[in-house]
């Protein structure tokens, strides 16, 4: 069906932004909310789910090396059973594909073009991705590799601009509250780590697969350096208030000041989440099809990228409202959603392969 190979190495490249993309925005906000000035911790007890989602993903991958998670969810839980999970996973995959274009249009209505229809910018970044899915996961891989440095290096250039206004101080006392509201904290990001799930669907199409794991777990190491590393920039910079900005790495970057000219960094923020949400949302859309034409078992995923991009729109136009529900699904919605569709149940399909393939062995 997928006739493209990519290195593991592109593999990470293209897990990153989709992981890291909209949780850079959001999080440090909605963890602050728990955390306050502990918001840095959580992304490092969060990063738990997503070390241990890398290992599931790639143990079902040792067990049926050729097949993604939609094709061996039968071979191992039975042709009903089976679907249901898969329908479960794709389900999941498809309506985050629409919450994440919704999210990524409120924040550009929000920040920059407050004049713009919603539809507009929803139905260009949609179509956009599907042309790059049409291309297939080759020139995904490609196009993950030409944007990273886009991506990352922009990153670490506002970290060092706003350190002039740093407030170390900010982050006393550690621990001030216990360790509760710290763990309360972790759960959201957690969230957003067992989206490294996506590999499952990667895996077989690596032309490199003994290094899959290996990658997957850098990947997660790197999006919890990211995380901590921009939740200190956010609270070093805006302190007790983190918690009442709805997008604290924006309002932070306008602080940014250097020689006097240097200054009102905003609209390149806006490029670098740009590139990233493409990224993420163009994986989304690889996986709803590539997943859905397995589940239907037909020959080729791309007859389904066009049906989809309409369903995406309508998804991402009507789902949610406005950004206040937008902000209530990341909080209460994606932190159970998303673990038990890419951790716990894909857990139980590992669990019931090791338990048939040694009942198996014991019978022969």
């Amino acid at each position: 069906m997928e006739k493209g190979k990519i290195s593991s190495l592109q593999m990470a490249i293209l897990l990153y932004p989709s992981i890291i993309a909209t949780s850079i925005i959001s999080v440090p906000s909605i963890v602050a909310k728990y955390a306050q000035n502990d918001l840095w911790i959580p992304p490092i007890l969060a990063s738990a789910v997503g070390f241990l989602t890398v290992f599931i993903a790639y143990e079902l991958h040792k067990l049926y090396p050729n097949q993604t998670v939609i094709e061996l969810s039968e071979q191992i839980a039975g042709r009903f059973a089976g679907k249901i999970i898969s329908c479960y996973i794709l389900w999941f995959y498809i309506s985050a594909t629409g919450h994440i274009v919704r999210g990524y249009s409120e924040f550009l209505i929000g920040s920059f073009l407050n004049d713009t229809p919603l539809i507009v910018i929803v139905a260009s970044m949609i179509l956009l991705c599907a042309f790059a899915v049409q291309s297939g996961l080759e020139v995904l891989g490609r196009v993950a590799m030409l944007f990273a440095p886009l991506f990352i290096f922009p990153i670490l250039l506002f970290v060092i601009l706003l350190s002039p206004d740093f407030e170390v101080k900010n982050i006393f006392p550690i621990l001030g509250n216990g360790i509760l509201p710290i763990i309360k904290g972790s759960i959201v990001p957690g969230g957003w780590y067992s989206e490294v799930f996506l590999m499952a669907f990667l895996l077989p199409y690596l032309s490199d697969a003994n290094k899959g794991r290996k990658y997957g777990m850098l990947t997660i190491f790197a999006i919890m350096i990211t995380l901590v590393v921009v939740n200190l920039t956010v609270l070093f910079v805006l302190g007790a208030t983190t918690s009442s900005k709805v997008f604290p790495l924006m309002n932070a970057t306008r602080y940014v000041s250097l020689g006097g000219f240097m200054e009102n960094l905003e609209s390149i923020a806006m490029a670098v989440w740009i590139v990233g949400a493409f990224v993420k949302i163009s994986v989304f859309f690889y996986v709803s099809v590539l997943g859905t034409a397995q589940l239907l078992n037909l020959s080729d995923y791309r007859i389904l990228i066009w049906p989809f991009t309409i369903i995406f729109v309508e998804l991402a136009y009507w789902s949610i409202p406005n950004s206040a529900e937008y902000n209530s699904y990341l909080m209460t919605v994606l932190p159970f959603f998303g673990p038990v569709a890419q951790t716990i149940l894909p857990l139980f399909l590992l669990l019931l392969a090791v338990v048939r393939r040694k009942s198996h062995k014991q019978t022969k």
